[in-house]
């Protein structure tokens, strides 16, 4: 009966996903994602009391069919704050076209949409924690700018990595995913680092 459970809940979750990477976050009603999945509104409402559940819940099961913990294992096995920083950025700039359709879909719905914002905010406070990390890594081997606190300098990182800023540098100027990777590394030395 286990089994059943986690696979019908999976379903809903996939179904889900595949809503908000092809449409314009407008088909995300849970009466929506039931007739995706072949189940009922009930069943829906079995897995996930509300909608925000469900979409905060969808963000997170992207990231475990997405391996996000093997993404992120060099940064946080790491020898040094440097190269966790550098680690950290490659693997969240590497992950982000992977994400990049749903987090457009959340990201349209989010200004009327409070389930939408919830998930949004549920993903951008994970992202914000793995700066943070990144951060306290660089200032436990003095290697943090004296320029900025740890809180500004993790408020400086995480918009550098913005998704937004993705969008207008990968999508909007043309660049390649590796000159992105290359250049956020290369700026956020430079912002929040001491000179080397």
């Amino acid at each position: 009966m286990a089994d059943d459970r986690r696979s019908t809940r999976d379903r809903i979750l996939q179904a889900c996903w595949r809503l908000l990477e092809e449409g314009d976050g407008g088909q995300t009603r849970m009466s929506d994602v039931a007739k995706a999945a072949g189940v009922s509104r009930q069943a829906v409402y079995l897995h996930f009391s509300n909608r925000a559940e469900l979409l905060v819940a969808v963000t997170r099961f992207i990231d475990a069919r997405s391996e996000i913990d093997a993404r992120l294992a060099a940064s946080r096995q790491a020898s040094c704050g440097l190269e966790r920083l550098d680690a950290f950025i490659e693997a969240w700039g590497n992950y982000i076209p992977v994400v990049h359709p749903v987090c457009r879909a959340l990201l349209e719905m989010a200004p009327g949409d409070e389930a939408a914002r919830l998930a949004w905010d549920d993903r951008m406070t994970a992202l914000r924690e793995g700066c943070e990390a990144a951060v306290n890594a660089l200032a436990s081997d003095n290697e943090l700018s004296a320029q900025h606190p740890a809180s500004a300098a993790t408020d400086l990182l995480w918009t550098l990595l913005s998704i937004r800023n993705w969008e207008q540098l990968v999508e909007g100027c043309g660049w390649a995913q590796v000159a992105y990777v290359a250049e956020m590394k290369r700026l956020a030395r430079l912002a929040i680092t001491k000179p080397s």
